[in-house]
């Protein structure tokens, strides 16, 4: 099941928000995150706030939900304005889940033109949705297209089959270039998501997918290590030895694997799970969270941050319409974080990244640190450490240091 929220201070019945808070916001980015929580069936790793059409119960459905979500674009617009925030266009959308193509594209299509009537777009903003390769047709891609969106991201995640039956996925390895195929005829840029280390996945097996991704030529490129959550299918079946654990060697020799052959077939690294073909390419969507810049997210369970401020809307659908149909605000609770977990975020996140993290964010005894870890191979040696735009020395991390970015991050916070 999908997992808890997060704790916090109760947030008010009518979504205002501190104006203490809001002085960071001028400067930053918008971005607006829109969570549709709608799957066909549940994966088995999945603990991602999303709902089969059987878990919805009363109060709640795919066809009353795009009404929801205008709703909350309303009131994030008079949200902002009483805040006192200047408008600001969108910079990015990105449309995640669940699986939001599973509402029928012109819904997706008439959010999209409601949030643009709201705060406006860009010139150039990336607009993307993620989608099931199964969960698309020529059609629907060019609606999607024709609305304004720049780019879909399959759920690929494998292309060996037994490798699919243990993620519980409904697509066959078949489908996927046919989609990415018809992607491209509509004019819409590809990513395609990958996940290693599924139990039962030899070494052979990530290559199969890894070269079958190469062949495809998309834009870009995401693999994620494997996490058992608790609480999940996949969870409960290595409790009982039906399936064997995650090995993190395991883990570490397919990393390097992917490392070598998508450098090789011309994608470079950016983010330590993301690949692209020239930074045009990159997620922009969510490098704009690991930057902490702004968003508004949409949708039950959602998460937003302007400003200083943090807030979480209720999780189940029904009770996120039930909200909206009441004229008040989803959010169940918010927390403005104090500077040392801001701190915590910043280096974790920008430590992550391929531009490095600027040494300027680190305390005079976090970078007393940074020779050690250059000593251990984990970041780049001093001399070749990366300047930014700006001229700002940076930390980079090595190979090495992208297996053991974690440790990075506790070695420099001194934890």
């Amino acid at each position: 099941m999908p997992s808890v929220l997060p704790d916090g201070d109760p947030a008010p019945l009518d979504g205002s928000l501190p104006a203490e808070a809001m002085a960071s916001a001028a400067g930053r980015a918008l971005g607006l995150y829109v969570h549709v929580p709608f799957c066909s069936m549940r994966c088995g790793y999945c603990d991602f706030n999303t709902y089969t059409a059987s878990e919805l119960g009363h109060g709640a459905s795919r066809e009353s939900y795009p009404d929801a979500m205008s709703a909350e674009l309303a009131l994030a617009a008079r949200v902002m304005g009483e805040a006192g925030l200047d408008p600001r266009p969108l910079s990015t959308v990105f449309f995640g889940g669940g699986t939001p193509t599973l509402l029928p594209a012109e819904a997706l299509a008439s959010t999209l033109r409601t949030a643009v009537g709201h705060f406006g777009l860009v010139p150039g903003a990336e607009v993307t949705t993620e989608a099931n390769p199964d969960s698309v047709t020529p059609e629907s891609l060019a609606t999607l297209a024709e609305a304004g969106f720049t780019r879909v991201s399959f759920g690929m995640q494998s292309a060996v089959p037994h490798v699919l039956k243990v993620l519980d996925r409904t697509h066959t390895p078949e489908r996927v270039p046919q989609a990415v195929a018809w992607a491209r005829e509509a004019g819409l840029n590809v990513s395609l998501d990958l996940i290693y280390g599924t139990p039962g996945e030899s070494l052979e097996d990530w290559r199969t997918s890894l070269e079958a991704v190469i062949e495809m030529e998309p834009d870009h490129v995401s693999a994620y290590a494997l996490i058992v959550e608790q609480g999940t299918k996949l969870a409960a079946q290595m409790r009982r030895g039906e399936v064997p654990p995650v090995d993190d060697d395991d883990h570490a020799d397919k990393y390097v694997l992917t490392d070598k052959l998508l450098g090789a077939a011309g994608y470079s690294w950016y983010e330590v799970s993301n690949f692209s073909r020239g930074t045009e390419h990159r997620a922009h969507h969510n490098v704009a969270y690991w930057l902490n810049q702004d968003w508004w997210g949409v949708g039950p369970g959602a998460h937003s941050h302007l400003g200083d401020v943090r807030w979480w809307n209720v999780k189940h659908p029904a009770a996120y319409q039930q909200r909206l149909d009441a004229g008040l605000s989803p959010a169940h609770a918010r927390e403005v974080p104090d500077a040392e977990a801001r701190h915590l975020e910043d280096v974790m996140l920008r430590v992550r990244l391929s531009d490095g993290l600027p040494l300027s964010i680190l305390a005079p005894e976090e970078r007393e640190r940074v020779a050690g870890l250059v000593a251990d191979g984990l970041v780049e040696p001093l001399p070749a450490l990366k300047a930014g735009e700006d001229g700002e020395r940076r930390l980079v991390l090595t190979l090495r240091g992208r297996l053991l970015a974690d440790g990075v991050v506790r070695t420099l916070l001194g934890f």
